[in-house]
């Protein structure tokens, strides 16, 4: 097993259809005790519970701090040590640039950007003491082509914002062995944009990714176990682009 008695925690990862809970699942079958930080509304002991025993739900709002500076605490409590962070939580809005209020931009940025921040925060004199992490964040293809088929341009501020400060880190605790990875996921088969993508418009879609179909959330869990475990122990920094082949064109 690739993650055997790791402690994994995952923010927003309580969606049973959700990029978090893929990896979730996917964790716990690899071996791993599992923390999922989600909001009360989404029920993230019951999404624990899901993954079978000696898991764990926390509820958490990463725009706040002492939430999660409380929840990393749960987690040290119970487990003692805290091996792994998949930074998943965030929200998208479709808008043109000039529609974008300030109340638009704080919410889609609080979530994604200050978020990871916080959470990152949170484990990380964790991983200090224990001389070892692994961070891997969920950006998004729209960082990298600035915009994507649903989110916004402020979407796509705060998914660019993401691989820069996980960049930062993996730069700032190397010496640490702590490694900063991030994933850009391409269109990927979630809640978030079920129903979403117009009957008319879903072939050329498809035309442009030269795998020629819209990906699944557990493509996505691969590649962060993947950075997640010893396989990637010389990679930080590293953005791993998982969208079909989407940006060949």
């Amino acid at each position: 097993m690739l993650l055997k008695d790791k402690v994994a925690v995952i923010t927003g990862g309580a969606g049973i259809n959700g990029l978090g809970f893929a990896t979730a699942r996917m964790m716990a079958e690899q071996g791993a005790k599992v923390v999922i930080l989600d909001l009360a509304v989404a029920d993230p002991q019951a999404a624990a519970a899901r993954l079978g025993e000696g898991h764990m739900g926390v509820v958490a709002n990463v725009t706040d701090k002492a939430s999660c500076e409380a929840a990393a605490a749960a987690v040290q409590a119970r487990y003692g040590r805290i091996d792994i962070l998949v930074n998943n939580a965030g929200v998208t809005q479709p808008a043109k640039f000039l529609d974008i209020t300030g109340a638009d931009y704080d919410r889609i940025l609080d979530v994604s950007l200050r978020g990871m921040l916080y959470a990152s925060q949170a484990v990380l004199p964790a991983m200090l003491a224990q001389k070892s992490g692994a961070i891997v964040c969920i950006s998004s293809v729209s960082a990298q082509r600035g915009g994507g088929i649903l989110g916004g341009p402020h979407y796509s501020a705060a998914k660019a914002g993401v691989l820069g400060l996980a960049r930062a880190m993996a730069r700032e605790y190397g010496g640490s062995n702590i490694r900063v990875n991030c994933v850009t996921p391409g269109l990927i088969a979630t809640d978030i944009n079920k129903g979403k993508i117009p009957e008319d418009k879903r072939q050329g879609i498809l035309d442009g990714i030269p795998l020629a179909r819209i990906g699944e959330p557990a493509d996505v869990a691969g590649c962060v176990v993947f950075l997640a475990s010893d396989l990637a122990r010389y990679c930080t920094g590293v953005t791993l682009d998982v969208n079909g082949g989407m940006l060949i064109h």
